[in-house]
């Protein structure tokens, strides 16, 4: 296992990832960095990064160097975007860090700061097949991206961060209505002329990277709900309510904005340009909403490393889908018993399908009951006894990319039931789910139960199952041995199955003929 640090020199922020790479070639994050120094503050006017600037910043990158080295990263990839990009003396600076702290920084044009923010997104998030548009707003530059599944089509970096714009169109708080217009008007149309040198035109959807639009969703959603937002990832903002933020931050004094829940007092300035970018992007796509990504050109970086080292990725190959790749993963890396895990997970699958008459679940329900038998033994780990519970907390706390915070919720109490005490309110990890969610669990912890009951011996002995409903439930269990034991667990898990489906089950075996050679 290798170690990776990954510095961001942004045009308002710095930022560190400390990654371990791991055998199987995926990433652990291990610790976040960010300073927001604002390197980028009158470059775009003066062409010149500002000495007072620069100052802060190398005292930043000395601080996260040393740190880095310290925990034992010795490699150390750095790359700078757009503010030292731009600037005459970008070069001197560069040449400032690696004189007094021993980092080589790599210079990144826009267009493979793009590639890499795009190769970030692709890993966690499950992108559709469709066409997806992809955002990522800078202090200095925005980059707009189109791509799927099978990876980036057409990349375009823009001039319109977020502190070029609060500087070139904004020079009052609250600006008039004139700056406004003419802010609006430009961005409008820059972002329309890079649509239409795209190939496509319409797109699934929108997906916006970086912490100005992360700041964006955690304003939008405090004011619908009071509470701060659980997760960016895979958040949602809707245009109605950007319109609205925008409108509020284009009439407030800095004290107003200020005052504004859940803005950051750093983006007091920036913010409103911002959201106009992702206003804009909205209305041209014809979409009504971004989805937030907590992930981009940090996390970019380091597949970019991995591929570099290991072309060909296996994981990749074998488990195209990003979501399942990351639960196997996580399963291999706690030495959970994979043959029986994928076997149990067959089984549930089956008898999700076979009960669908009763409970009428769809296919989100279906998978999370997938990557919860995947998951379910996981907590041997830690320990054979409590294991489920266990396995609860490894779920909960493990970095799963591409499953959202009900995603995880729902699959760590599925696998946290799938032996022992039945889903109960006095459970805290049940009680805090919503009732909707609560019958979720119950109905796909009651399949696994049994499921796993039928895999007792570790023997794939049961093949297939064939349930069928009459006044009784009776589940058919092909078998490929003396499956005793099995049958004896399955009966033995069968009470929360039978609370669900209220009624009795019986189980009866059926040998399969084995076939001649």
């Amino acid at each position: 296992m290798s170690k990776l640090a990954v510095i961001d020199i942004g045009t308002n922020s710095i930022h560190m990832v400390l990654a371990e790479i791991l055998p199987d070639a995926s990433f652990k994050v291990l610790d976040r960095f960010k300073d927001m120094t604002r390197l980028g503050n009158g470059v775009f006017a003066t062409r010149r990064l500002s000495d007072e600037a620069m100052a802060r910043a190398l005292e930043v990158l000395k601080t996260l160097v040393t740190l880095a080295r310290n925990k034992g990263f010795e490699r150390i990839v750095a790359v700078a975007t757009s503010a030292v990009r731009e600037a005459q003396n970008g070069g001197d600076f560069v040449a400032l860090i690696m004189e007094q702290t021993g980092l080589k920084v790599r210079v990144i044009s826009g267009t493979e700061e793009a590639r890499l923010i795009f190769l970030g997104v692709k890993n966690s998030i499950a992108l559709p097949d469709g066409p997806t548009l992809v955002v990522d707003i800078g202090g200095g530059s925005v980059e707009l991206i189109a791509g799927n599944r099978e990876g980036l089509i057409h990349g375009k970096s823009l001039k319109l961060g977020a502190i070029r714009l609060a500087e070139q169109f904004l020079p009052q708080t609250p600006p008039s209505e004139s700056m406004m217009h003419a802010l609006s008007n430009a961005v409008f149309t820059h972002l329309r002329d890079a649509f239409g040198s795209f190939k496509m035109k319409k797109f699934h959807s929108l997906i916006a990277t970086s912490g100005m639009a992360g700041n964006v969703g955690e304003v939008v959603h405090l004011r619908q709900t009071g509470r701060p937002l659980p997760q960016h990832n895979l958040a949602t903002i809707l245009l109605r309510d950007i319109r609205s933020l925008e409108a509020e931050l284009a009439k407030s004094s800095i004290k107003a904005r200020l005052a504004i829940p859940g803005l950051d007092p750093k983006r007091v300035d920036t913010l409103l340009p911002a959201t106009v970018v992702l206003r804009c992007l909205l209305e041209l796509s014809g979409l009504h909403a971004i989805t937030l990504c907590d992930k981009a050109i940090r996390e970019g970086v380091i597949y970019d490393f991995i591929v570099r080292h290991r072309e060909r990725l296996k994981a990749e190959h074998d488990i195209p889908d990003v979501r399942r790749r990351n639960v196997i993963g996580l399963a291999r890396r706690c030495q959970s018993p994979e043959v029986h895990s994928l076997h149990v997970a067959s089984l549930a699958l089956r008898l999700f399908d076979q009960t669908k008459q009763e409970h009428h679940l769809g296919h989100q329900e279906r998978t999370w009951l997938e990557y919860a038998a995947i998951l379910h033994d996981v907590g041997y780990l830690i320990n054979p006894r409590q294991h489920h519970k266990h396995a609860y907390y490894l779920i909960k706390h493990s970095d799963l990319g591409g499953l959202t915070a009900e995603d995880v919720d729902v699959v760590a109490t599925v696998a946290r039931y799938h032996r022992r005490a039945v889903p109960a309110l006095k459970h805290e990890e049940f009680d805090r789910l919503t009732p909707r969610l609560q019958r979720v669990v119950k109905i796909l912890a009651s399949l696994l139960r049994i499921a796993d009951g039928l895999d007792r011996t570790h023997f794939s002995l049961v093949q297939a199952v064939n349930v069928k409903f009459g006044k009784q439930i009776t589940i058919e269990v092909h078998l490929t041995g003396d499956a005793e034991m099995e049958l004896w667990a399955a009966k033995s898990r069968a009470d929360l199955f039978e609370q669900v489906f209220r009624r009795r089950v019986q189980f009866s075996g059926v040998p399969l003929e084995t076939k001649k050679s």
